[in-house]
């Protein structure tokens, strides 16, 4: 506002604040037709959305051209997702924007205003029955596991839970992923230590003459390993597989 951009300690959007989503939004809303939007090399989708607002606003969008970027996950998603005005290698994209800063000013359109009251509106949604847009479909927010609302961007989906943290279609799966593969993780550290604890307590029962005692221990920790070794089997398949998803 007023020629200002001021960070603010909201909640994150695909797992970080700030957060260029939130930013390209919030430029939409105060500067619409006026606004511009550049989404360079990255990481899957970050950006599309941000940038999908500042064209319904009428302002410039541009993207790099994906063979330019060294990871193009995100120029890429963009560029199917909005169409930008401009696409174009990152040098390039240097003179396009200057030439865009320097050229008359359009006139304010009625979508600012609009734009302008969605924005407040998605800020200052409070805990009501229906606190976020969209549909409630059963998933968990990754960042607080509160219930994930998805809604339509047109193309593509957002998803965000009553507290206002957000995700992208690619980074809500990455997250989740995450998610998965920690609790994989956490599961195996158990298995192990039950099976380490119970050797000990085999130990200690035989050391005492309690042979069938220490026969059952040693069971149970037979049991606990073998459990961690088909554990550690998934966790290698489930690693190698978000690898695949992410390149």
């Amino acid at each position: 506002m007023d020629g200002r951009c001021v960070l603010d300690p909201g909640p994150k959007l695909n797992g970080h604040r700030p957060a260029v989503d939130a930013l390209f939004r919030s430029v939409a809303a105060e500067y619409g037709a006026r606004s511009a939007g550049v989404v360079l090399s990255g990481v899957l989708d970050d950006g599309t959305v941000g940038l999908l607002a500042i064209k319904r606003a009428g302002g410039a969008t541009f993207a790099q051209d994906p063979e330019d970027a060294h990871y193009p996950g995100m120029p890429a998603s963009a560029i199917e997702y909005v169409e930008p005005d401009h696409v174009a290698a990152a040098a390039e994209l240097g003179r396009l924007v200057n030439a865009f800063a320097h050229a008359s000013p359009p006139d304010p359109t009625s979508e600012r205003g609009a734009m302008h009251e969605q924005h407040v509106e998605e800020v200052t949604r409070g805990a009501t029955q229906d606190p976020q847009p969209g549909e409630s479909v059963g998933l968990t927010c990754p960042e607080c596991q509160g219930a994930i609302w998805v809604a339509s961007n047109g193309a593509t989906e957002s998803f965000r839970c009553r507290v206002g943290h957000e995700y992208t279609e690619e980074s809500f799966a990455a997250a989740d992923s995450a998610r998965v593969e920690t609790a994989l993780w956490t599961a195996l550290r158990a298995l192990e230590e039950r099976a380490a604890l119970q050797r000990r307590m085999a130990a200690r029962a035989r050391d005492r003459g309690q042979r069938l005692r220490a026969d059952s221990y040693e069971r149970s920790a037979a049991g606990a390993t073998d459990d961690a070794v088909v554990l550690r089997d998934l966790l290698a398949s489930f690693v190698g597989g978000v690898d695949e998803e992410v390149a």
